[in-house]
């Protein structure tokens, strides 16, 4: 038995994990700033929260995905065709919130902040609901050939395991940056996130936790799949109940190990498996029969021992930087800024 494709494997899954845990907030940030407040000033709060991450957040998407494309190519070429429409739709969200993002601020009228608040909020809620039902898909299976190409049309990825997977996400994003807001700002939006945090967490979570229980039934599970479940749900009672207490480091940890472990039991339920086929258990794509080259495998192993670790020390770097809270003190009045041809009439 070849190792490296294991090692990937677990790779992939920790780049999935890291963009769920890190990404996670981000977006539930960016949807809260439809729903928790009409204050500018306090969404205004909620975006500085995540000014300085975001975009360096979002890496570990691209990264997630290239890593599939290059030591599973098989793997990477029938789940990204055979979700062709929604990848497409998560695109659009990511377009449309990174715009909103950075226009937000250009203008100084009521119409303009509304529309961009909107596209943010939105384009977060797509792009956490089709990453949710891409991933959940890959777990439980789609209709492949032999050839793993799609059985059926362009919206045969559309069931129930789909939407399972993107309300877990979903709901994981929401009360995840619930407990960010926590930490990282003060003043009302603090206080709103606190009170979501301990009267959702619960209905948060139940997606997420029924799509892992899912994974361990259709493919059986292992003890080590069962664990990680089962700390996931130690992890989750313990941050429902520092949330409760308001105890929000330990909130956010608790919720953050839910993430983290329920993510090891999905993959390790699914384990050798990387995209079962719902047409015949003949075509499924495994790590052994999914995999790339040991060659490739070989190289990109070593460049990822020398590049991986200078990207978590420059993002924990860059954490540690913009470590304190976001007080509503710390925002400027808005001011418009005239060209000078304009100043000088």
């Amino acid at each position: 038995m070849e190792p490296l494709p294991v090692v990937w494997f677990i790779a992939i899954a920790v780049l999935w994990t890291g963009y769920l845990l890190l990404e996670g907030f981000d977006l539930g940030v960016g949807m809260h700033m439809i729903f928790s407040t009409r204050s500018e000033r306090d969404r205004r709060v909620m975006l500085n929260t995540i000014g300085p991450v975001w975009d360096g957040n979002e890496v570990w998407l691209i990264t997630a995905g290239a890593a599939m494309f290059a030591a599973f190519p098989a793997w990477y070429a029938a789940l990204f065709s055979t979700l062709y429409v929604p990848l497409t739709i998560t695109l659009v969200g990511l377009i449309i919130r990174a715009v909103g993002i950075e226009y937000r601020g250009k203008l100084h009228t009521e119409r303009w902040r509304t529309l961009w608040t909107w596209m943010i909020g939105l384009g977060s809620l797509i792009v956490a609901f089709c990453v949710g039902a891409a991933l959940a898909l890959t777990s439980t299976g789609l209709p492949l050939d032999a050839n793993g190409d799609r059985v059926g049309g362009p919206f045969v990825w559309l069931t129930l395991p789909a939407v399972l997977g993107g309300l877990a996400v979903v709901g994981f994003a929401l009360l995840h940056s619930a407990t960010f807001l926590g930490l990282k700002a003060d003043g009302p939006v603090r206080e709103r996130a606190g009170r979501f945090a301990g009267r959702w967490a619960p209905l948060c979570l139940v997606p997420a936790a029924a799509w892992a229980i899912l994974v361990q039934v259709e493919h059986g599970g292992s003890p080590l799949s069962w664990t990680f479940l089962a700390l996931a749900v130690v992890a989750a009672v313990a941050g429902w109940i520092a949330a409760r207490a308001r105890r929000e480091g330990f909130a956010f940890l608790g919720f953050a190990g839910f993430g983290l472990f329920g993510v090891g039991a999905i993959f390790a339920g699914m384990f050798p498996l990387v995209l079962p086929s719902t047409v015949d258990a003949a075509f499924d794509l495994t790590v052994w029969n999914a995999a790339n080259g040991p060659y490739t495998l070989g190289v990109m192993t070593v460049v990822a021992a020398v590049s991986l670790p200078v990207i978590l020390l420059y993002q924990a770097w860059s954490y540690w930087i913009f470590r304190k809270r976001v007080t509503p003190g710390m925002i400027p009045e808005v001011h418009i800024v005239l060209p000078a041809v304009l100043r000088a009439h």
